[in-house]
């Protein structure tokens, strides 16, 4: 008897188990659930009959070739691309070649010499799998935050590039957030178990520079009293990243194209020539081609580098995302057990009418300080610190724009209590249908999607759809 995988309870990623064979389904599926992976096990026809959404949240284990699940498979991805990841478990004579080449992103073939399929393999790939995940979302957990046309626009451009090999150079204000987009370059690319090495060419004196990106050997210098990797070597098959890359000295820009042109380098001291596999990954704040007309930069460097441009705005011209930012710096300082802070409406407003020179980097030190100058309290204007306060403020004016709803769209800022008080269960009820309508339009209607966004089980999300009586 099998459990229908919709109303199926996890704590943790799900696998499900799709075959003819239920006994065979059956013996993995408790194999699985002993060592702590929940599984469900499903037959080709009560996967056909499963809501396409929830498919998202499974690993699927394939582990019969029936026609079925093979057209299943073939006509979903032609429709709504696959983001979930497939394993096909086959004897090598009974391989579908058909399947193999249908292209999910995450498709993986473990085939087998005998009529039967090794369990230690299959084992060794889910917890591969689980460890990835987790590396995954460790490593985009700073995701670009923000709705504004710029961040949307980056967003794609990530998506685009992530895949490939080519140099990309980030270019925008200091505390934009350029190592975040570096971070969820790597984090999207098929690099994402390999490396990922920073270093700040402006912060390194010019003399040690060479030998922290490409390594010493013992005595190549007085006080290297042995061999020491760099960071090329220390990156080998990941990510690089070389930020504020418009410091870095002429002498050292040379040996940076050879890398690029050539994937080799030497360590100082040394005479062995050292392949590389590092994708580089550059950001800097500086106009690079003014840099170039005063001789401080290279041209050809510049355009090794500059295959893949991307520009952040800076925080003034996208005031949209401030509201967004100031939730998620909160909840990050509440994650790391720092304490908590709310904000007034207003005084997300009055914040949004600052020019921030330090861009997203001076709002987090903001939200850190009131953290601890108001632990658990709520903040309102005359609580911001001078230089914050417009100096035509008029609290007429703020409480106007607290009222557009337009003006904030997220319903992210704590609620005024009005004069004549409110009815707090309707009120509620109202910011709950309207979270749940913005996750289900960010994500085209994807229940699975939306229900991550709002950090509930996709169950959760379907019963509250129809208690609201929500329709896609």
């Amino acid at each position: 008897m099998t459990r229908t995988p919709i109303e199926q309870p996890s704590n943790s990623s799900e696998i499900l188990i799709i075959d003819t064979d239920l006994e065979r389904a059956k013996s993995l599926q408790l194999l699985l659930e002993f060592i702590k992976y929940p599984a469900d096990t499903v037959t080709p026809q009560q996967l056909v009959a499963m809501d396409k959404d929830s498919l998202d949240s499974y690993l699927a284990i394939f582990t019969t070739n029936d026609a079925t699940v093979r057209t299943f498979f073939l006509e979903i991805n032609k429709k709504n691309k696959c983001f979930y990841p497939l394993v096909v478990l086959a004897y090598k004579q009974q391989l579908d070649e058909q399947l193999v080449v249908v292209h999910l992103p995450y498709i993986t073939a473990l085939c087998f010499e005998a009529d039967y399929y090794s369990l230690n393999q299959v084992l060794d790939y889910v917890k591969n799998h689980n460890k990835r995940e987790r590396r995954l979302t460790n490593r985009a957990c700073q995701n670009l935050i923000g709705k504004s046309p710029a961040i949307t626009f980056i967003s794609h451009m990530i998506e685009q590039v992530a895949n490939t090999t080519a140099s990309v150079l980030i270019s925008g204000e200091s505390g934009t957030g350029k190592e975040v987009i570096a971070r969820n370059i790597h984090a999207h690319s098929n690099r994402c178990d390999k490396p990922f090495i920073p270093i700040n060419c402006g912060a390194i004196p010019s003399e040690l520079l060479e030998s922290e990106l490409f390594g010493h050997e013992k005595g190549a210098f007085t006080g290297a009293i042995s061999s020491r990797q760099g960071r090329f070597e220390l990156a080998e098959g990941g990510v690089i990243f070389l930020d504020e890359i418009g410091d870095m000295p002429l002498s050292m820009q040379v040996k940076l194209l050879r890398v690029l042109q050539e994937h080799t380098y030497e360590k100082v001291g040394g005479n062995r020539i050292n392949k590389t596999n590092v994708r580089v990954i550059a950001a800097t704040h500086r106009c690079l081609e003014d840099l170039i007309k005063e001789g401080k930069f290279r041209e050809d460097l510049y355009y090794r580098l500059n295959v893949f441009p991307i520009e952040i705005s800076p925080l003034r011209e996208r005031r949209e995302d401030i509201a967004l930012l100031i939730n998620e710096l909160i909840e990050r300082i509440e994650k790391q057990s720092r304490g908590t802070v709310r904000l007034t409406q207003q005084a997300v407003k009055m914040l949004s009418l600052y020019d921030w020179p330090g861009n997203v980097r001076e709002l987090a030190n903001l939200i850190e300080r009131l953290a601890i100058l108001y632990p658990m309290n709520v903040v309102d204007v005359k609580e911001l610190p001078e230089k914050y306060i417009s100096g035509d403020y008029d609290s007429a004016k703020i409480n106007m724009l607290v009222t557009d709803n337009s003006a904030n769209p997220e319903g992210a800022d704590l609620a005024l209590l009005p004069d004549d008080g409110i009815d707090m269960k309707q009120h509620l009820t109202t910011i709950e249908i309207s979270l749940i309508e913005q996750a289900l339009n960010e994500t085209n209607n994807v229940v699975a999607r939306a229900a991550t966004l709002l950090h509930m089980r996709r169950t959760t999300l379907v019963e509250k759809m129809r208690k609201y009586e929500i329709v896609r």
